[in-house]
């Protein structure tokens, strides 16, 4: 049996504006209570992301969505480049981050947006990326293996969630 070429999901990406925060903000709140996605243990804001937006205006730190092809307006998903420790040594190093509405998981999304950001990563001075995955996120790290991520790391234990204790891997991959 061969495998199965990736298709395309429909949907079309694109540089985030103000006006997508607040899709953005609730895509991100619809995975704080499945404990996998996030360490925030509560919503956030639209007014807690503010700054964070702020910082994704840079071309060098992009923040793209991923809108439904038909319906320009609903937001599938999004995803980031964030500086990595904030020394410039580390400037070609970032922090990816990738969320999907709940309705739209399972479609390819993830992977297109990823995807997208790891082909402009060149042109955007960055030559390794990372990832940080609570350890038992399974269909993360699927994903970023997938896409030629490998582990560079394990934090036993780092986070308490709900009383669980959980790890942290943090998954690399040169561009």
């Amino acid at each position: 049996m061969t495998a199965q070429p990736h298709r395309r999901p429909a949907c079309r990406l694109r540089p985030a504006t103000r006006d997508d925060l607040p899709g953005i903000v609730d895509i991100y709140n619809a995975s704080v209570p499945g404990r996998l996605a996030t360490a925030d243990t509560q919503p956030i804001t639209v007014a807690d992301r503010e700054d964070w937006f702020v910082a994704h205006q840079k071309p060098e730190r992009p923040l793209v969505v991923a809108v439904d092809e038909h319906a320009n307006t609903a937001l599938l998903g999004w995803a980031s480049f964030s500086n990595f420790y904030g020394r410039p040594a580390y400037n070609g190093t970032v922090e990816l981050a990738v969320y999907v509405a709940p309705n739209a998981q399972g479609r390819g999304i993830a992977r297109t947006l990823v995807q997208h950001l790891l082909d402009r990563a060149p042109d955007l001075g960055v030559h390794t990326v990372l990832g940080f995955v609570f350890s038992h996120n399974q269909p993360s790290l699927n994903l970023l293996g997938g896409l030629g991520f490998t582990p560079w790391g394990e934090l036993p234990e780092v986070a308490i969630l709900d009383g669980t204790s959980r790890g942290l891997t943090i998954v690399g991959r040169k561009v």
